[in-house]
Parts: C-alpha cells; sequence; structure tokens
C-alpha cells in the first residue's frame, strides 16, 4: 500500500513537471536556456512556491526521472528540461506593443547602482520583466529575501531603442538605461545613532581624556579660598614644635 502511494505521489510530481518544464514555465516565472534547461535549483524553487509542494526535494526528481515517466524528461549534472516542449522564444522579433510600466525585481544592495547605471543583462542571460507586479515579487524573492521591484517606462524605452521579447506573459530584454528607470527611489542613509559619551567641548575648551591625567579647573572649585592661600597650612606637629621652641628657647644659644 506505502508503495503505491509512493507511485501516485511521483506520478503527480511527473505530471507537474511536464507542465511546468514543457509547456508554461513562463507561469511560474522560469526562463530556460536556448536548450530549453533550467536548474534544479530554479526548478525547486518554483516548486516550493506552489501550495502543496513544499515538501519536495532533488531526491522525489530523482523518482521521477528513474519512474515510468522518465523518458519524458532529459537530465544533466546540474539541469533538466522536457523532451517535448509547446513553447518557444523568439529572440528575433521585438514586440512594438508594449505596457507603459513593466517591473523587474533587483536585489536591494543593487538598487543605487540599478537607478545610477540602469539594468544590463549578463552571458546568455536576459533580464526577466513582467506587468504583474506581484510575479515580478516571486521572482526576486529566489534571490533575495526582501527584493526592490523598479518599474521601468517601457514604451519610452522602446522608443530609444531598447528591444524586449516576449515569452509567455514574462518580457525579456538586454539593456535598460537609467532614464526610463523612474523608481522607487533610494531611500536615504539613516543618520548614525548620537553617542552616548558627552561632547568633546565643554564650556569651550576641549576636554582631555588621556587616561591617567586630568586638568583641573579652579574657577569650579567650591573652596574658592583654596586658590589665594600662599602656603601650605602647617600640620600640629609642626605648630607644636613652635610652640615648644619659644617657650624654652634654642638650647643651642649662649
Amino acid at each position: 500500500m506505502a508503495k503505491r502511494s509512493n507511485q501516485i505521489r511521483t506520478n503527480a510530481l511527473s505530471r507537474f513537471m511536464i507542465y511546468l518544464l514543457g509547456h508554461r514555465p513562463d507561469e511560474f516565472g522560469l526562463v530556460p536556456d536556448r536548450e530549453g534547461f533550467v536548474s534544479y535549483k530554479e526548478l525547486l524553487q518554483a516548486i516550493h512556491e506552489e501550495d502543496g509542494w513544499r515538501h519536495v526535494t532533488r531526491s522525489h526528481i530523482y523518482e521521477v526521472l528513474l519512474g515510468e515517466n522518465r523518458y519524458l524528461f532529459h537530465a544533466e549534472d546540474t539541469k533538466i528540461r522536457a523532451r517535448e516542449k509547446r513553447w518557444q522564444i523568439d529572440l528575433d522579433s521585438p514586440l512594438r506593443l508594449l505596457p507603459n510600466i513593466l517591473f523587474i525585481p533587483v536585489r536591494k544592495k543593487a538598487h543605487k547602482v540599478a537607478m545610477e547605471r540602469g539594468l544590463k543583462s549578463s552571458g546568455s542571460r536576459y533580464l526577466i520583466l513582467s506587468s504583474d507586479k506581484n510575479m515580478a515579487m516571486k521572482i526576486g524573492k529566489r534571490r533575495d529575501q526582501d527584493p526592490v521591484i523598479l518599474e521601468v517606462r517601457a514604451q519610452a524605452a522602446a522608443s530609444e531603442g531598447a528591444q524586449f521579447f516576449a515569452f509567455g506573459s514574462l518580457l525579456l530584454g538586454r539593456e535598460i538605461l537609467p532614464g526610463f528607470i523612474p523608481g522607487p527611489p533610494v531611500p536615504k542613509e539613516r543618520k548614525k545613532a548620537k553617542k552616548d559619551i558627552k561632547s568633546e567641548k565643554e564650556d569651550g575648551r576641549k576636554v582631555d581624556f588621556t587616561p591617567g591625567t586630568f586638568k583641573l579647573d579652579t574657577t569650579r572649585d567650591p573652596d574658592r579660598s583654596r586658590g589665594s592661600r600662599a602656603k601650605k597650612p602647617r600640620s600640629w606637629k609642626e605648630e607644636a614644635r613652635k610652640i615648644r621652641r619659644e617657650k624654652h628657647g634654642n638650647p643651642m644659644e649662649p
């Protein structure tokens, strides 16, 4: 019974992977490479975002690849694809009709650079944009827990030479200049917290906090008479000796 139950789950995962990889990867925010592959990491991220599939691991995918539907997939060390695909990416025909605003996620630490220098794809990968802000957020959270969703003035960018290509519900691009990214603006840096020490200046003078030393300010001495004394007062022993000398005289005198 347990074996049959496990086979049912494996078959269900197999059907899900066929749809995700071979039919509509764009619905899950995935863009396969030119050969149709996606990495296992990207595949698992997309699967985990769907209700009821968070338990899936790479071992479960291996079970599919060892099962009766294994011939439907082509797997390599780090990536996988469906052997039969019903989608295509046309990178020779840029779109002419575009939404006014598209959304694209960036890592939080890259926000400032994107606003200043724009966005540019790397290698064979394209920038992935969407007219759906929620989809952009879903894609962004795969790389950053708190991504920034930038707005892109797609129509204006296209009128200046930028090219966008359709991939199902997603759009792909190569470069977006900073002038076509209106926001959101980069937050201003927070002011540094106030130090829990007193100001270095006191009464217009700099306080010397050199260890083991201090400067005495006589104007702040509560005993004001102390500063006017020319000599240190005699001790009681010195006073007693003086009295004895005056009473008995100096025994060494003739």
